[in-house]
């Protein structure tokens, strides 16, 4: 097993050197490797809100997102209704991790974070995420659109959840945040 690990790193290595680092339209990886950095910060979340009245699913502040990235989309070329269910996606993967966390806090209490990290500070981070996330989405446009779009996210995502070393429930997030990488076919 540790043999296969240590083979899938270096090829995972190899392969990443070879992707540009200014990620063009061929290459889906900084959206991925974006994707799974938002999908990583939902730990803190979980933190943040664990054992508060704040619930983890927050309509008012889901749909603050929604309004924001349909109304940049247009300006980056991009459909108002995929750049949200693109969002969507995001969301729902953050609110799987933070619900696989609840879980596992509820039935193991000992392993309850000691400090709740500060929900104003993390905000502009996912803020930045979503950033980027809206101007890689336009910059890929042509891949998501081609037929070669599902293998190329397949890898892309194999590759990100090998690189953040994710467990199986950021593995299961970053699979549904990268489930509307491609158009709609």
């Amino acid at each position: 097993m540790r043999v296969l690990a240590v083979f899938i790193a270096v090829v995972s290595g190899l392969v990443l050197a070879s992707v540009p680092a200014s990620a063009s339209a061929t290459s889906l990886w900084q959206l991925t490797d974006l994707a799974a950095q938002r999908v990583a910060i939902a730990d803190q979340v979980a933190a943040a809100k664990y054992g508060t009245p704040s619930p983890i699913d927050d309509p008012a502040r889901e749909q603050q997102i929604y309004d924001s990235v349909s109304a940049q989309a247009p300006a980056l070329g991009l459909d108002p209704a995929d750049a949200v269910r693109f969002f969507r996606a995001q969301i729902e993967a953050n609110k799987l991790v933070q619900r696989g966390w609840y879980a596992r806090w509820d039935a193991h209490p000992s392993e309850v974070p000691t400090t709740r990290p500060d929900l104003s500070q993390i905000r502009p981070v996912i803020d930045g995420l979503n950033k980027g996330l809206l101007t890689e989405l336009a910059s890929t446009l042509p891949l998501r659109g081609s037929r070669a779009c599902p293998a190329r996210q397949l890898v892309a995502a194999g590759f990100a959840d090998v690189v953040h070393r994710f467990d199986a429930l950021h593995a299961q997030a970053l699979a549904e945040a990268t489930s509307a990488t491609c158009l709609p076919r």
